[in-house]
């Protein structure tokens, strides 16, 4: 095992809170992208289409 030495709490309790700060973040985002995916099937279904799905015809 390797030795830490006097300040191994510090250390370890510094790799932890980076551990759970990106475990928030990738949480927030997965909500974020299921949120927007949500958002954007309401609006298809309303008729509301986005503009990078039309063709180069419809911009005329």
């Amino acid at each position: 095992m390797m030795s830490l030495g006097p300040y191994a709490s510090f250390i370890v309790t510094s790799y932890a809170a980076a551990a759970l700060v990106v475990a928030i973040l990738i949480g927030w985002i997965v909500l974020d992208y299921r949120s927007q995916t949500q958002r954007l099937r309401v609006l298809e279904e309303r008729g509301i289409t986005r503009r990078s799905g039309r063709s180069a015809m419809d911009a005329s």
